[in-house]
């Protein structure tokens, strides 16, 4: 076998040639990274915005979509006395009334942006606990607290939402009372506010859905039951886990495009290193058949020069790796629902790391084929 050390020298012997390389193989290993963490920041996401404690009571017929549902207001009061097992936190039992609306709110300035505002109840914070007020105090009339990620979702400058700020929807103003987080869930990015004012300027005379949280997540049944019993209601029981798996489930063909564009990006440039290769090894054929010729095999050529290739796109995984963890690592993306954090987990980062393997071997092969392929004599002789 050659020594390493040959491989790593020949790397040098074209600066321009290397840097195509390892350029080449970072683009494509990011690339692979980068679409990994949407698809997984998305999933995950979904996952957690989901609680398996809690039942979400919708119009029937309006299962895929919490805007489009019709419950009437009544529901709530009736669904929390007659389904058991519901938690109750010093004698107020976990049953939220909430209306959901997409709308559009305006800002000082003119700017203006799509947001999901969620009418509630205080007792919403009962069956939504992850959710916690961390600046601020829960909204009155005439008031919004809004997600830690609402102004990101809003494409808006971080002190736009701050509290104290004001934006109006239709046509009435409002005042940003508080900011919550929910870590890991896409209430971050919501706007929520008194369920009565939503009413008024949503124009409705029922809710969007009763949402109820149960001591047990097995209970579902009695709330299954509940829906199917009390026909004059026209309820559908979910539980909110189910809800939010189907959302995944539909965002599937978007997460599909994002690896459907970096495979096309990543093909492209993979065409790209397979020229700069063949054009590199292409040079040295009589180099390969004068090793031949002092007795080493084709076999350790074809090694070496799958080395140099391997170590170039290795470094160019390096040079990705990098580049993510700056610059991905913690990234807020929106969607039409909410938002999610990129996070290069160490999953992601083996992925780059074996995508930098792969170009390496799958670059290497058909040049280094075809540069030790001629025989010894005519090798020896080519210019």
């Amino acid at each position: 076998m050659l020594p390493f050390s040959y491989a790593t020298r020949n790397l040098f012997r074209d600066k321009a040639r290397l840097l195509q390389t390892v350029g080449g193989s970072a683009m494509v290993v990011l690339l692979v990274m980068g679409a990994l963490a949407i698809n997984q920041g998305m999933k995950q996401v979904l996952a957690a915005s989901g609680s398996p404690h809690n039942v979400i009571l919708l119009g029937a017929g309006s299962e895929e979509s919490v805007q489009r549902s019709e419950v009437a207001e009544q529901a709530a009061g009736i669904a929390g006395s007659e389904i058991p097992g519901v938690t109750e936190v010093m004698g107020t039992r976990a049953v939220s009334t909430e209306i959901h609306y997409m709308g559009l709110a305006r800002f000082p300035g003119g700017s203006e942006a799509q947001a999901l505002f969620r009418g509630v109840t205080p007792t919403a914070l009962l069956t939504h606990p992850e959710v916690q007020l961390t600046e601020g105090r829960y909204p009155r009339t005439g008031e919004v607290m809004v997600g830690r990620l609402a102004w990101r979702q809003m494409k808006l400058s971080p002190t736009a939402l701050r509290p104290g700020a004001t934006l109006l929807l239709e046509d009435q103003e409002l005042t940003v009372s508080g900011i919550f987080a929910a870590p890991g869930t896409v209430m971050e990015s919501e706007v929520w506010l008194p369920i009565g004012d939503l009413r008024v300027m949503a124009q409705r005379d029922s809710v969007s859905c009763v949402v109820l949280r149960l001591d047990d997540p097995d209970d579902f049944a009695e709330a299954d039951l509940f829906a199917k019993r009390r026909l004059d209601l026209e309820l559908s029981a979910l539980r909110e886990s189910d809800y939010y798996a189907r959302l995944n489930s539909f965002f599937a063909p978007l997460r599909a495009m994002t690896w459907l564009t970096a495979g096309l990006i990543a093909i492209g440039a993979l065409f790209g290193g397979l020229n700069t290769l063949y054009a590199a090894f292409a040079s040295r054929i009589r180099e390969m058949a004068t090793l031949q010729a002092i007795g080493f095999g084709r076999g350790a050529l074809l090694t070496s020069l799958i080395q140099e290739s391997t170590l170039a796109c290795l470094t160019g995984a390096f040079v990705a790796s990098v580049v993510a963890l700056l610059a991905l690592d913690g990234l807020v993306v929106p969607f039409s629902i909410g938002t999610f954090a990129m996070k290069i987990s160490p999953s992601v980062a083996l992925t780059g790391i074996l995508t930098g393997c792969f170009l390496g071997l799958l670059g290497a092969l058909p040049p280094a084929i075809r540069c030790l392929k001629p025989a010894l004599p005519v090798a020896l002789r080519s210019s």
